[in-house]
């Protein structure tokens, strides 16, 4: 074919990954004709008009549905080439022929498979030449001849022709030519879709590797190396070449394709060429498909590679010195050895040597040796060594089979696929989980649950340690707490009694001048009246003196009133006066706080703690005529009447001894003895009179009940009845007791009549149950009750005033709040402005309102929108006007805690404190006497904590009266009731700023819709046109699609046009692999500075 036209259309910008995967950049553009034009007259003058002309040129380049830069390419042509362009098209749709039918080339491809016989060179030249003409009219010719062509079954004529050719044909250039015409196909969408779904069409492609014609090679090669870049290729592309494999009778995969990259062909062009294809090919094959992700993919089928020794072939390959071929060694070179690097580090080794098979176990031996995958390998290694080591070709298959169960496993992905040809269809998926349901997984598993139980032990024990380590830490706290307080608090009285002292001082001066000045005055009255009495006064000087006297006894009167309020209480002035009066001394150190609720009683002896009902029987009761029974028997829980209750009752005329005669004392015996089997059997009868051999059996008088809920309780603590009692005398200083167990234990304490009945068997202890041996060793016990109570409340101490703190806290900040906000107060100021203008008569006119007036706002309704209430209004007119109202949360932010707080409910928690602490004094009090036990460590471990805790608990009781009155203040302020409790008052805050809250969230909510109408309105008119513009590219498109005429004379191709062209262009200069080889560049200089400056610090730390 002669070419017409060829012209370059160069265009500038970025140079992109690859045009047909959406680079920046397209192609240098080659416009060829598809065939020999003939000298012809243009009957069809060219218009002079320019607008014209290209209206017309429009109307043709629209038909061929081209993308950008190449329409923009082909309306810079100049005007002559476009009406000759123009033209070519009509003449052509004026006079057809018969080489743009898609029939004839059919028909002629039928021919040249049918025939067999040997013609001469110019008959093979017309097929070669009628083969390369289908090439290029399947590259130019319009969309609708590559359908026809395909709906004609083309392709499936071309794929039988390579399949059935005989060696002559195969080694001519009709064979280069139909692997074009295949290739010409693949640059088309549609065309290469069928190509794809054909299932024989690249094993066929993959068939002529083995030609000698070096042109039909590389072609193939640049197809399959393409198709690995297409989705869905790649694997295609691995079963073709196991296809050849068995085509060629290869001795394994890319036998031939090696030996073609290491022999030499003579001619250095095609050699260059061929084993840069190749080498595109390796390196495509690598590092697409699954390998672009998996490294055990790549590392797999390198693997294959190297076995069949790519790489000394690589090493003399740099000896041809050509750019594009040293670009795609060092490509694979650098994917290699970022490879080989990654698979170090999972090792923690550097570098691992695959040729080493020592080197290699070594590694699998370390990684494995504390896993439980060696036992595994173990197994491997000895089955391995029972296979059969002869050289025999069944020896060879079984050891085949093991590499290739071993490829699959690795290489398959977790839902079951294999990114490779599967060489065994096995799922190892489905297998591992067939094998975890196995004995032998259950044998490990039940091992690693032995050594679960034993981690949980050691946790328990670890978790032990740590609640007794932050017990101490926290006591110890508490303790650094209180002294600081109790430090600051005597800092405050010290400087309260030097001020004392110091006033004292003053007032004693005082009344020092104050008697000089009486006895001055008592002195001048004797005075006086001596002079009275001598007579030496006149008369009218005796009158004055008289009101003068007068005067001076009111005046001393008055001197007396005014000492009186300036006197201090005795003990006070006493005490400041023997410290004037002897040396200065600093003052002593406040005594510890006193026992809250006030000194206690005495507490009673041991003996007087006794049954009522049991003291006043022993006392007055009758001496009943019971007969003994002949061996323990369980107890009757009853409620025992009083001898002075009985008097007039019926119990008087019952006498119970007459009924003994007629019953079965024996049976009944036998039925309710204390004695029980532990298999819960009585003996037989003839067992009887065996009462020493009871070893068996179990001794319990406690009720069923109790006894089996404290043997449960018993079994959760997991101590012995020793254990639990050294802990009830040391105070849990192991901290083996929870809160929540010592409060279980408070209903297993042994009642009087329990400990009355164990006693009386206390000789038979090693017979009793677990429940009431526990109840029996608990009682002997001094003050068992008493301490488990006393322990259970220091533990849950801090918990109780932690619960309570809060609360006080909450409602003091609170009424600090309401009292001091300006926003509530200007809020309240504008709602009874409202509530003013609003109302007439009775109702208005008001000074003020209730606070449960505000949760009553949003009932107002407005009279046009039933969705604004007066609260939304209020608010629009905060935000204009008084804006800092809006954010009135900010100022009673502790209101919605103080709503929950009830003062009924904390006095209560505040008084179970107090008597708390009051009953530990007591404790202590009666323990200081009779403490016998050495173990015993009540005493100094509560003295300790009473000490703190009463100081914290004042300071709790202080806070609670600060609280009171700020809130009574907060009522007062508001005219609220004074008995009101905090949950009213502050819930009615509470719920209006909820209310509040919501009614901002509809204003704001209101305004975006507002503002999102106005946009939509302004919007309207440009969105209709943008949408009339989407429709007329719609329609645009639907025409490009549905247009399958091109230019007759093959002007320019489609978009899709030659896009498999580019990606074989770019596969072999290498671009498509340029960013990988710059990052990897990247990552390597990063890591060689790295270890530079690594190198260069220990340089510098040896230096």
């Amino acid at each position: 074919m002669a070419k017409l036209l060829n012209t370059e259309v160069n265009m500038t910008g970025k140079q992109g990954f690859c045009w047909c995967f959406g680079g920046s950049r397209p192609p240098e553009i080659t416009i060829e004709f598809g065939h020999t034009l003939k000298p012809m007259t243009l009957d069809i003058p060219m218009p002079t008009d320019e607008n014209e002309l290209n209206e017309k040129f429009e109307k043709l380049v629209e038909e061929l549905d081209l993308d950008k830069p190449h329409r923009e390419a082909l309306f810079n042509l100049p005007p002559e080439k476009k009406w000759q362009i123009y033209c070519s098209k009509k003449w052509d749709e004026d006079n057809p022929s018969t080489a743009t039918w898609s029939d004839f080339y059919i028909e002629s491809l039928k021919k040249l498979s049918t025939v067999c016989i040997q013609f001469n060179d110019e008959h093979e030249a017309s097929r070669s030449k009628l083969v390369e003409n289908l090439k290029t009219a399947l590259r130019t010719q319009p969309m609708s001849f590559v359908v026809r062509f395909i709906e004609l079954n083309g392709l499936q004529i071309i794929l039988d022709f390579l399949s059935n050719m005989d060696y002559e044909t195969a080694q001519s250039s009709v064979h280069t030519s139909m692997i074009g015409c295949i290739k010409a196909l693949m640059n088309n969408s549609q065309s290469r879709a069928h190509v794809l779904a054909h299932p024989n069409s690249i094993n066929i492609i993959a068939q002529s590797l083995s030609s000698e014609n070096i042109k039909t090679k590389i072609a193939a090669l640049e197809i399959l190396g393409a198709m690995c870049l297409v989705p869905g290729g790649h694997r295609k592309v691995l079963e073709a070449m196991l296809h050849y494999q068995k085509y060629a009778c290869e001795r394994a995969r890319f036998q031939s394709i090696i030996y073609d990259l290491d022999r030499s062909t003579g001619v250095y062009k095609e050699e260059v060429g061929l084993k840069t294809a190749i080498m595109s090919f390796i390196n495509a094959i690598l590092n697409y498909g699954a390998g672009q992700t998996q490294l055990e993919f790549r590392l797999h089928l390198r693997y294959e590679f190297l076995m069949l020794g790519i790489q000394p072939v690589i090493d003399k390959l740099r000896s041809h010195e050509n750019a594009v071929l040293d670009r795609h060694l060092d490509f694979f070179e650098m994917v290699r050895n970022e490879d080989e690097r990654e698979l170090g580090k999972k090792f923690e080794s550097v570098h691992i040597d695959t040729r080493s098979a020592t080197n290699m176990f070594e590694l699998l031996r370390k990684k494995l040796a504390l896993s439980l995958a060696y036992s595994s390998l173990m197994s491997i290694l000895q089955h391995m060594l029972l296979m059969p080591y002869n050289n025999s070709s069944k020896c060879a298959s079984q050891w085949l089979i093991i590499d290739r169960v071993v490829q699959q496993m690795v290489l398959q992905e977790k839902n079951g696929k294999d990114p490779d040809l599967a060489p065994v269809e096995i799922n190892f998926t489905h297998i591992i989980r067939q094998i975890a349901c196995e004995n032998d997984i259950k044998s490990f598993q039940q091992k690693m649950r032995e050594i679960e139980k034993a981690n949980d032990d050691l946790n328990l024990k670890m978790q032990k340690k740590e609640r007794e380590c932050d017990a101490k830490t926290q006591e110890k706290e508490e303790l650094i707490s209180t002294v600081n307080k109790m430090k600051t608090k005597l800092e405050k009285e010290i400087t309260n009694h030097q001020e004392t002292k110091q006033n004292i001082s003053d007032m004693s001066s005082l009344i020092h001048e104050l008697q000089a000045q009486l006895e001055n005055e008592c002195a001048e009255k004797k005075k006086l009246q001596y002079m009275v009495s001598t007579g030496s006064l006149p008369d009218d000087a005796k009158m004055d003196f008289s009101s003068a006297s007068l005067g001076f006894k009111s005046n001393s009167n008055l001197i007396t009133n005014r000492t009186i309020p300036l006197s201090l209480p005795q003990n006070v002035s006493k005490n400041h006066l023997n410290a004037q009066n002897g040396p200065s001394l600093p003052p002593p150190p406040p005594p510890p706080p006193p026992p809250v609720g006030g000194p206690p009683p005495p507490p009673p002896p041991m003996a007087s703690k006794r049954n009522p009902s049991v003291e006043s029987s022993t006392t007055t009761a009758r001496k009943k005529n019971t007969p003994a029974s002949s061996q323990p028997l369980k107890s009757f829980n009853w409620s025992k009447l009083p001898e002075t209750k009985l008097n007039g009752s019926i119990w008087t005329s019952i006498d119970e001894a007459k009924m003994y005669k007629t019953l079965d004392l024996q049976d009944f015996e036998k039925t309710f003895s204390a004695y029980q089997r532990k298999g819960g059997q009585f003996e037989d009868e003839e067992d009887k009179n065996q009462n020493a051999k009871l070893k068996a059996k179990e001794l319990s008088v406690v009720d069923g009940r109790r006894a089996q809920n404290c043997t449960i309780l018993l079994s959760k603590l997991k101590l012995t009845n020793d254990e639990l009692a050294t802990a009830i005398l040391n105070m849990d200083e192991q901290e083996d007791l929870p809160k929540d167990m010592l409060e279980q234990l408070l209903k297993f304490v042994p009642t009087p009549e329990e400990s009355q009945l164990l006693s009386e068997h206390n000789h038979e202890i090693d017979q009793m149950a677990r429940a009431d041996r526990f109840l029996f060793e608990m009682g002997k016990i001094v003050h068992y009750e008493q301490r488990v109570k006393a322990l259970y409340f220091k533990k849950k101490f801090q918990e109780r005033i932690s619960d309570c703190k809060p609360k006080i806290e909450g409602v003091m900040e609170a009424s600090k709040e309401v009292f001091r906000s300006k926003k509530l107060k200007k809020l309240l100021e504008i709602v009874l402005a409202f509530g003013n203008y609003m109302n007439r008569g009775q109702r208005g006119n008001a000074s003020g309102f209730k606070l449960i007036s505000l949760n009553k706002i949003i009932d107002t309704k407005s009279s046009i929108n039933k969705n604004v209430t007066l609260l939304h209004y209020l608010l629009e007119t905060f935000e204009k006007k008084f804006p800092e109202i809006t954010n009135l949360e900010e100022d009673l932010s502790h209101v919605k805690i103080a709503s929950k707080v009830n003062f009924i409910e904390l006095e209560k928690d505040l008084a179970f404190i107090r008597k708390g602490l009051s009953d530990i004094e007591k404790e202590l009090d009666f323990l200081r006497s009779h403490n016998t036990d050495s173990r015993d460590k009540f005493i100094s471990v509560m003295t300790d904590f009473i000490t703190v805790a009463a100081y914290n608990f004042s300071e709790l009781e202080e806070s609670y009266a600060e609280m009171k009155q700020k809130y009574e203040r907060a009522l007062k302020s508001f005219c609220e009731d004074p008995n009101q409790q905090p949950d009213e008052f502050f819930s009615v805050l509470d719920t209006f700023l909820v209310s509040f809250a919501e009614a901002k969230h509809d204003n704001d909510k209101q305004k975006l819709k507002k503002v999102e109408e106005e946009k939509r309105a302004k919007l309207e008119q440009s969105k209709k046109e943008k949408d009339k513009q989407r429709l007329l590219r719609k329609q645009e498109s639907l025409s490009s699609n549905c247009s399958t005429d091109k230019l007759t004379n093959g002007v320019t191709e489609n978009n899709e046009k030659g896009e498999f062209d580019d990606l074989i262009s770019a596969l072999r200069t290498g671009d498509v692999f340029g960013e990988d080889m710059a990052k990897m560049k990247r990552i390597r200089r990063r890591a060689t500075a790295q270890t530079d400056t690594s190198r260069e610090r220990i340089r510098n730390i040896q230096s």
